[in-house]
């Protein structure tokens, strides 16, 4: 019994990172896509979320499977169940691929104005945003729970840059009304991005769950991950 349950979570994990290379792509090309409004890589993203959502729907069948078989105990439910989580979230961050790359299918503008998008730092948390998706996955891989607690920092720049976008797009709103639909959109960009970020943290959450017992949703967290006192 102990050989097929272990045989089972190594397919189980090789079936989260494939998941999760996917994601990472997915949000990869929906970035790419704003910042060029490139359509074609844009319908390129909302092709690939059928996969997406495919695999979520497996990796749960597969969830449900080992748990009704083996009955995990210990170590194993918690990575069976912190497999689960993992697997929500990553499908939520596939949807939030597919609205941003909507941006750049229905933006009517051939360019966005450069400046405003230097100011906006909109490369930057597309940037803050993958590295953090790459740096919790490192995480399980090495089941580390040093650099899935060192994901939760990188959240802050998030909602920063978050913060200030919704400020400066009201500003450029004011000055430039007739590319007010514009603005509004784009903010909901930032605003995907920064709700990717939270989903991030909770695979980060869910890995140090796994490693160590400690369940950290729900608390005000320190820069090293803990729950304050």
């Amino acid at each position: 019994m102990v050989k097929f349950i272990e045989s089972e979570l190594i397919l189980l994990k090789k079936e989260i990172n494939e998941m999760w290379t996917l994601v990472y792509n997915q949000l990869d090309r929906a970035g790419e896509s704003v910042l060029t409004l490139d359509k074609e890589l844009a319908r390129q993203v909302l092709i690939h979320e059928r996969r997406v959502n495919a695999f979520e729907l497996k990796i749960d069948s597969d969830v449900e499977d080992i748990i009704a078989l083996y009955t995990p105990v210990a170590i194993d439910l918690r990575f069976v169940l912190a497999m689960l989580k993992i697997n929500n979230n990553l499908e939520r961050l596939g949807d939030f691929a597919e609205g941003i790359a909507r941006f750049a299918l229905e933006e009517k503008e051939l360019v966005l104005d450069a400046d405003l998008i230097k100011s906006l730092r909109l490369e930057e948390m597309m940037r803050q945003v993958l590295s953090m998706l790459e740096l919790a996955k490192r995480a399980l891989q090495e089941e580390s729970q040093e650099l899935a607690t060192s994901v939760f920092a990188k959240d802050q720049l998030l909602d920063e840059i978050n913060a200030n976008a919704a400020k400066l797009l009201a500003d450029y709103i004011a000055k430039h009304p007739e590319s007010a639909l514009s603005c509004l959109n784009l903010a909901a960009v930032f605003r995907k991005l920064e709700r990717a970020g939270d989903h991030i943290t909770n695979i980060a959450e869910e890995i140090v769950f796994y490693i160590d017992a400690k369940v950290l949703k729900h608390h005000n967290k320190t820069d090293e991950g803990y729950p304050k006192e």
